[in-house]
């Protein structure tokens, strides 16, 4: 489709027809290597979201967000109840005997033991290069959408991922880790220093290495996914353009080219997946590795709300229409509330995020791992400490590998 075609119905036009992109493989061919985690799905079916997010015959259709109003007041009225037990920091190194803290990132922290890295998802929220709040339950529904996420997408690249004992710990090889995150877009959107939309109204049109068309209008749908490559720094990310990656060394040309590539095939799929659960992913990033036998593997996360947008299919062309945000089941509504009560970049000190604002980003996250994966999440028992769970899990573990 040309650049002009309206970006409502694009999407549209994808809702109705997800399969024309990739044939999806039958989970059942992925057994699931991370027993831990219970999927089982509610007594009663529910109503397929793809249908929901069609709408009807007549009037615009209800937002899958709304669509179960008892199941989200439970879930915020379990987050209220939680606020001030996250799991915000972790020191398993002085916990559990042989394992060392290699980083902590503004959400991971990990450690490490012989062979294997321990990857701890907490609670902490990040956003605009720094740590803004802690969110309940976030930290077991990011490491348990990855899982989903790796489980599903092995036909298309081996992961590192080798268990996971804990619903916030992933066990992972060790591998060496690409300087270069791997953005893929597919619409002009956004809010941050480094987004798609924030560089295209200040007039850049091309954008690493993608020619950008004048007239876009933000969320609007491009003409085609594009992959817009960041270095990686410990403050802030880079955008970057794949012959400066190879130019500079940072990776070669075949490797580049291979994660690329994979890069641009996950996001396909994941969009695909995402539709036919009546979502849309917006954008992604993707971090890959090298194993010692040379296989280009995936790391990190996969298609959570943390490192993805993700929109609500059948609002997103009234609203756009309309010059609404679309409804997001991210974190970027509690971005763009830093951003319209602080300078988020510059104040040394940031207001604290209201207690409502919190608790619906955990029940937006739940939710989207529920519509993904048409599986129920368990809210974790809070009678033990979490760290004490994590500690007493990972040791098990470590000592069996």
């Amino acid at each position: 489709m040309s650049p002009s075609t309206p970006p409502a119905a694009v999407a549209a036009a994808a809702v109705a027809s997800p399969a024309k992109t990739l044939v999806r493989t039958p989970s059942s061919s992925h057994p699931s290597r991370f027993p831990y985690i219970s999927m089982s799905t509610s007594s009663s079916p529910r109503a397929p979201p793809l249908a929901a997010a069609a709408g009807g015959s007549g009037g615009a259709a209800a937002s899958l967000l709304a669509a179960d109003p008892s199941h989200r007041e439970s879930v915020l009225l379990a987050a209220r109840a939680s606020m001030g037990n996250f799991l915000g920091e972790t020191r398993l190194d002085l916990a559990v005997p042989g394992l060392r803290l290699a980083a902590k990132g503004k959400v991971r922290d990990v450690y490490e033991s012989g062979e294997h890295l321990v990857l701890v998802t907490t609670d902490r929220q990040s956003a605009f290069d720094r740590v803004l709040a802690s969110i309940p339950f976030k930290g077991q529904v990011l490491n348990e959408t990855s899982l989903w996420w790796f489980n599903q997408t092995r036909h298309i690249t081996p992961n590192a991922v080798v268990s996971s004992p804990d619903k916030n710990v992933t066990i992972a090889k060790r591998c060496t880790v690409f300087p270069v995150e791997f953005v893929v877009r597919g619409f002009v959107t956004g809010s941050t220093d480094t987004s798609l939309w924030t560089v295209y109204n200040k007039g850049v049109r091309n954008y690493c290495g993608n020619a950008l068309p004048d007239g876009m209008v933000k969320n609007q749908k491009l003409s085609a996914n594009i992959l817009t490559p960041t270095t990686k720094a410990a403050d802030h990310d880079v955008p970057v353009t794949p012959d400066e990656i190879i130019k500079s060394g940072l990776m070669s040309k075949e490797d580049f080219d291979e994660a690329g590539s994979k890069a641009l095939s996950l996001f396909a799929y994941g969009q695909q997946v995402a539709l036919e659960n009546g979502l849309i992913l917006v954008d992604t990033k993707y971090e890959f590795g090298k194993t010692a036998d040379g296989t280009i593997v995936l790391i990190d996360e996969v298609h959570t709300p943390d490192s993805s947008r993700y929109w609500i299919a059948n609002s997103y062309e009234d609203r756009f229409k309309s010059g609404l945000e679309p409804e997001n089941v991210d974190k970027e509504f509690l971005r763009l509330w830093f951003k319209n009560n602080c300078n988020p970049y510059e104040d040394a000190v940031l207001p604290e995020a209201p207690e409502e604002l919190v608790c619906e980003l955990a029940w937006r996250y739940i939710f989207l791992f529920e519509t993904i994966t048409n599986a129920k999440f368990e809210i974790p028992d809070t009678q033990e400490p979490i760290h004490e769970r994590i500690s007493r899990n990972v040791a098990q573990a470590l000592r069996g590998l």
